[in-house]
């Protein structure tokens, strides 16, 4: 199970606060206890990283950009390394979890993706980190849907494993249609989609 960015400033006051997502805590608690293996991503940027708005002089939050690497949508600034904002959700209890992947630390690429960075090449490591312990199949949830836990679903696809996401454990950011772009994109990926029911949680 991969829970993806339950951090400070994707909930509730936080700097890029996810409607409810500090909703899903308790949901993700409890799913946690049906998987042995559990893997946690954080957000951990730098605080000049090239996706703040506050980076570039004379833009504002939620325009888009062309970056070497892409087009960039201009985030408020979060998930600094080091702040209270890039910290777990204090209510996270998943104390068997195997490992806690920080992306989003080169402040020249953003990373949405548990397995590579924006530029599509760079990889974190997870996908060799998952083979050496004999896992295929790969359940995602997480803030927030339409992002950080959709890319990371399809590159868990493009990686060969097999990937769904537990959809009431998830909250969309949803700018401009991307939650419906996303699902989208992830049917065409091969991405499951079910509810935590199915799961016993």
């Amino acid at each position: 199970m991969l829970v993806i960015d339950v951090q400070n400033d994707f909930c509730a006051g936080g700097a890029l606060a996810v409607p409810e997502g500090e909703a899903v805590v308790p949901r993700v608690n409890r799913l946690a206890k049906q998987f042995e293996t559990v893997v946690l991503t954080q957000d951990w940027h730098p605080a000049d990283h090239i996706s703040f708005a506050a980076s570039h002089p004379g833009r504002q939050p939620f325009e888009s950009l062309d970056l070497p690497y892409g087009p960039q949508v201009l985030w408020p600034s979060h998930c600094v390394q080091g702040t209270q904002g890039a910290a777990l959700h204090p209510e996270l209890d998943i104390p068997h979890a195997r490992m806690i992947l920080r992306k989003g630390g080169n402040r020249l690429v953003d990373s949405y993706s548990a397995f590579l960075e924006a530029d599509r090449t760079s990889r974190t490591g997870l996908d060799g980190y998952l083979r050496s312990l004999g896992i295929t199949d790969l359940y995602i949830c997480g803030l927030a849907t339409d992002f950080c836990v959709a890319w990371s679903a399809e590159d868990a696809r493009a990686f060969g494993f097999s990937a769904t996401i537990i959809e009431d454990a998830c909250r969309a950011i949803d700018l401009n249609g991307s939650l419906a772009a996303a699902w989208a994109k992830l049917a065409a990926a091969g991405v499951g989609r079910i509810g935590s029911a199915a799961l016993g949680a």
